[in-house]
């Protein structure tokens, strides 16, 4: 699965091999995390990306709603459970931790976000760099940093020359809504309504960038490979 693509729930549980029922799913593979993400007004979380798209802040999840935790955005989101085991956030937290005093590699996460109902787009395999709580509303949350990487897994089999290097930069979620909308959900080459990618029209590397619209469109998997193999 490459940066950009575009695909259906069910797709991205088969790409997994689990069904997908929560937004942070450590060791989801052995050899790497998942997480969920939503930019949309309606988010749950407050996630945001900054540094021109390279860095991603995503935001620890709450408590589950129960009889006794009503309302689960009054509490503090707990790194363990009542019996003491350690919740995703404690799990996430404790990774991104030991990665950065050095006691062990950095944690790679798949990211997957939801721009529609139905809709998702895999933003590609980042680097768990940092975790922290902090007050927000009255309570503590934790707070994670990971930055975008050109790592792969699983079938892509291409060389770095081939993928897009321009994936290195994540498009804001606003972008990606405005071009879905405006593309029609289609590849503006040939109208196919499968396998499509959010693409850079100018390379970030020549100058593009990821903030507008008029920069981004939407390809089909056939075009926008063929694109990646002809850049200079």
């Amino acid at each position: 699965m490459e940066p950009g693509e575009v695909i259906s729930y069910i797709e991205m549980c088969q790409a997994e091999g689990a069904s997908l029922q929560r937004g942070m799913n450590y060791r989801q593979n052995r050899d790497y995390s998942v997480i969920l993400m939503s930019r949309r007004p309606n988010a749950p979380y407050p996630d945001r990306v900054e540094d021109e798209g390279r860095t991603l802040i995503y935001e620890g999840h709450d408590v589950p709603k129960s009889a006794e935790n009503p309302v689960p955005k009054l509490l503090d989101q707990e790194p363990r459970t009542p019996g003491g085991s350690l919740t995703q956030n404690g799990l996430f937290h404790e990774a991104a931790l030991l990665a950065k005093r050095g006691d062990r590699a950095t944690e790679p996460v798949k990211v997957y976000e939801k721009i529609k109902d139905g809709i998702w787009v895999f933003n590609g395999v980042f680097d768990l760099l940092d975790a922290w709580t902090q007050e927000s509303g009255g309570r503590q949350v934790f707070k994670f940093r990971l930055e975008v990487t050109d790592r792969t897994f699983g079938a892509d089999q291409r060389s770095v020359e081939q993928r897009d290097l321009d994936h290195t930069r994540l498009i804001p979620s606003s972008v990606k809504l405005e071009v879905w909308k405006r593309d029609r959900g289609r590849c503006v080459l040939c109208q196919s309504q499968d396998n499509l990618h959010f693409d850079h029209d100018l390379p970030f590397s020549k100058g593009g960038t990821s903030l507008t619209a008029q920069n981004i469109r939407l390809l089909c998997a056939r075009h926008n490979f063929a694109k990646g193999a002809n850049i200079q």
